[in-house]
């Protein structure tokens, strides 16, 4: 069973199955989202560096979805390790209209960089999980607060929570959304880093992504 896990057609079962689970599980959830006006003006201006926690993954789907309902024109870019379980991923996303990009702050990160500049610079929204791929949870890498400082983007911290799902044992404990649930949404105000003193916005980061992800939860 593991050899035919690792195979590229059982791979792209589960992909194409994950898309499709996560699509009507988004849409089978009641849904409170705070600070959505916000996102889509300062969208609308120019284009976002969005970044949440690996442990919110499975929920943001929901993020675009939304947006594209609310007549979102901006094409989406996100960030995906070229570990297998990140191509998986990425090939989940791109099913969903989602261009990826392949790197992380531990593999191909310099090429990653590179793609995630491109995607600004033709105006997309751009997806980082900040503690993606392997953790330590909640604890950023500095990828997405350099893209930050070299492209002049904004950065946009989104959290994320569902009252119905199982909580995995994984590094991050992320919770696989289950069906007829509660869910909750919020984005935070949208954050400036200076070329010049990018460190110290990385712990302000990390802060405010913390305080929006435990909003979500509140907010349930």
């Amino acid at each position: 069973m593991k050899k035919f896990y690792q195979t590229d057609r059982a791979q792209a079962g589960i992909a194409w199955a994950a898309s499709l689970y996560v699509t009507l599980v988004a849409r089978l959830t009641r849904w409170q989202v705070e600070g959505e006006a916000q996102f889509m003006a300062a969208s609308r201006e120019a284009p976002l560096i969005l970044v949440f926690w690996h442990e919110t993954l499975p929920a943001m789907p929901v993020l675009w979805l939304r947006a594209k309902a609310l007549g979102m024109a901006r094409g989406a870019s996100v960030l995906a390790s070229r570990h297998r379980d990140g191509r998986m991923i990425g090939e989940a996303v791109a099913r969903m209209g989602i261009e990826v990009v392949a790197g992380s702050s531990s593999r191909g990160g310099a090429a990653g960089l590179r793609g995630m500049l491109r995607a600004l610079e033709a105006g997309r929204l751009v997806g980082i999980t900040p503690d993606g791929p392997r953790g330590p949870r909640r604890v950023a890498a500095a990828g997405a607060v350099q893209l930050a400082a070299l492209s002049g983007v904004r950065i946009l911290p989104c959290g994320a929570a569902i009252s119905s799902g199982k909580t995995l044992r994984s590094w991050d404990g992320m919770r696989w959304p289950l069906p007829f649930g509660r869910g909750a949404l919020v984005f935070g105000a949208p954050m400036t880093v200076a070329r010049e003193a990018w460190q110290a916005s990385l712990p302000e980061m990390v802060a405010a992504l913390n305080a929006v992800t435990d909003r979500a939860a509140a907010l349930l």
